[in-house]
């Protein structure tokens, strides 16, 4: 496994690509070309910056040097009217910014899951990432088919009852609607003591979405931490990823520090770009 030390020593201008929205092999920096190497993009789960306005969100994920971003419910409710919808929307295209999906959305009533579609229609999602409970999972598969709307389960690692890791949704939806999928979450992942890479491998047909971070620890009490710090092995996930061939996004959940999450924020995304640069 790749250490921080020596990641950060043989990188060399890969670190140069940190710097830029971009991921740029090392002759491209030389050659002064912009160009996106891979087939998935980097972005932002809202819930990295809970404690922010939604205004303040945008430019906080733009200062990461990303343009892509899942709104959780505080940066637009999910009760939000056409208009308000239609006023966050424009504000992240006056930004640059693409608003892909939202989520973590729960979906525990039939009323829930027509609330959620509805919201992601009028927002003109590509996807919602959420938890739909087990018996709701038939009626959300017809609103799949209904509103073309791709639904990723994300799973929470130990202590979820629902769905505490990839496989206990893919079990469950491997035969319905292709639109029917996974966020897997690789923090939670490795905190129920499976494999992130492998998972995202075994289970690859149904991944729409990814969630990155770096957890403490493999156990139930790992924390959040800046990715390149924890226990994840990012380099060999990456390199599973690239060669998979994903087309979604990685999208940084950073739960640590929210008051002031920006720094983390940075860091991981500099060290995730550094990793891809070298590739």
């Amino acid at each position: 496994m790749t250490t921080r030390r020596s990641f950060f020593k043989i990188a060399g201008m890969g670190i140069a690509a940190s710097a830029v929205p971009n991921l740029l092999s090392a002759s491209e920096i030389s050659a002064g070309k912009v160009k996106t190497p891979f087939s998935f993009n980097l972005g932002v789960a809202s819930y990295t910056l809970r404690n922010f306005s939604t205004d303040v969100a945008l430019d906080m994920t733009l200062r990461s040097g990303v343009k892509r971003i899942a709104f959780k419910s505080m940066h637009l409710p999910l009760e939000a009217d056409k208009p308000a919808i239609d006023k966050a929307v424009a504000l992240c295209k006056s930004k640059g910014i693409t608003l892909y999906g939202a989520g973590v959305i729960y979906m525990k009533t039939k009323e829930q899951v027509d609330q959620a579609f509805e919201y992601a229609k009028m927002a003109n999602l590509d996807m919602i990432i959420g938890v739909p409970n087990h018996e709701l999972l038939e009626y959300v598969e017809g609103k799949v088919k209904e509103y073309d709307i791709k639904l990723a389960i994300h799973n929470h690692g130990p202590g979820d009852k629902l769905y505490p890791s990839a496989e206990s949704a893919y079990v469950l939806i491997k035969n319905m609607d292709k639109r029917m999928g996974l966020c897997i979450d690789i923090g939670h992942t490795k905190r129920i003591g499976r494999n992130p890479e492998q998972d995202v491998k075994d289970f690859f047909d149904r991944v729409f979405d990814i969630h990155i971070k770096d957890v403490t620890k493999a156990e139930h009490d790992g924390q959040t931490c800046i990715i390149g710090r924890g226990v994840i092995d990012f380099p060999a996930f990456l390199n599973a990823v690239v060669k998979l061939g994903y087309k979604g996004t990685l999208a940084l959940e950073y739960e640590a520090e929210k008051e002031d999450p920006l720094p983390g924020m940075m860091e991981s995304f500099g060290y995730v770009k550094g990793i891809l640069a070298t590739m």
